[in-house]
């Protein structure tokens, strides 16, 4: 049963712009170590960035909460699968929202492109 959905849409200049001024301040802020070291490995980092900070607001929109005291940036992990299909992985008070919600699993789907990064969220039982 679907608990919940999300999705987010970001400019990708925006979000370069953040990470031009504020620099690895901002990726601590937002992203996990294997998330950075993922979109870093990139020669344009701004479009990995954009989809990892859209997925994490698509995620905290499916369960309820949007991005604050009850769901954080870091509570919030996107993997990649060796096909490249992303995943979401759950830390600290993202574990217990999917638990007091009765979550089972949350499905996600990225895009972007030069110009905007995209993302679909979906809590499931």
């Amino acid at each position: 049963m679907i608990l919940g959905t999300g999705i987010d849409l970001v400019e990708v200049e925006r979000i370069r712009a953040s990470f031009e001024k504020f620099g690895e301040r901002f990726l601590r802020r937002i992203l996990r170590p294997d998330e950075i070291a993922y979109c870093l490995s990139h020669k344009d980092p701004a479009p990995f960035l954009a989809a990892r900070f859209s997925a994490k607001e698509a995620i905290s929109k499916a369960f309820g909460t949007g991005i604050g005291s009850q769901l954080g940036w870091l509570d919030m992990e996107v993997g990649r699968e060796p096909s490249g299909k992303p995943f979401v992985i759950l830390h600290g008070d993202g574990l217990k929202r999917l638990e007091e919600r009765g979550g089972r699993i949350v499905h996600l789907s990225l895009s972007h492109t030069a110009s905007h990064a995209s993302a679909m969220a979906i809590l499931e039982s």
